[in-house]
C-alpha cells in the first residue's frame, strides 16, 4: 500500500535553499557592478556634452572658455548635468592670447567614483585610484 506524500522533505527544502543561495551569489555583485558603470556612463556622457558647450561658447567668445559648477539644480552657462552628478569646471583663460584651456571633473552622488576631463580625454577613478576607464573623445 503506497502512502500518499503531502508537503516536502528537509532535504528537498535545503537543496533548493542552497541553489537559491548559489545564483543569488553570482547575481548580487553583477548587478552592483553594473551600478558603478552606469555612474560612470553618466559621468562620461555628460563631460562629452560639456566639451560641447566649451568649444561652442569658445567660438563666440575668441577662444576664452567658461568655468564654474554644474549641478542638475543648477546649469552653467546652459550645460545641465544628469541626475546626482556635479560638474566642476577650470577654465584658464590668459585674455587677448590663443593660451586658454579647461579640464573638468564629474562627480556623482552615488559613488566614490570621479571622473576627469583634460586634453579631450576622460579618465575615470575610485577612491583606490585604479582606473576603470579611459576614453578618447
Amino acid at each position: 500500500m503506497v502512502a500518499l506524500r503531502k508537503g516536502f522533505t528537509l532535504i528537498e527544502v535545503l537543496i533548493v535553499v542552497v541553489v537559491i543561495g548559489g545564483l543569488a551569489a553570482i547575481a548580487i555583485p553583477r548587478y552592483a557592478g553594473s551600478k558603478e558603470k552606469a555612474y560612470a556612463a553618466a559621468m562620461r556622457a555628460d563631460l562629452h556634452t560639456l566639451a560641447i558647450y566649451e568649444e561652442q561658447f569658445a567660438a563666440d567668445n575668441h577662444g576664452q572658455y567658461f568655468g564654474g559648477e554644474a549641478t542638475e539644480s543648477s546649469s552653467l552657462n546652459g550645460f545641465k548635468p544628469s541626475k546626482d552628478v556635479t560638474v566642476t569646471v577650470i577654465a584658464f583663460n590668459i585674455l587677448g592670447s590663443q593660451l586658454a584651456d579647461w579640464t573638468a571633473i564629474a562627480r556623482h552622488g552615488q559613488t566614490p567614483q570621479s571622473c576627469e576631463m583634460r586634453a579631450g580625454i576622460v579618465t575615470c577613478t575610485t577612491t583606490n585610484d585604479l582606473t576603470t576607464g579611459l576614453i578618447s573623445l
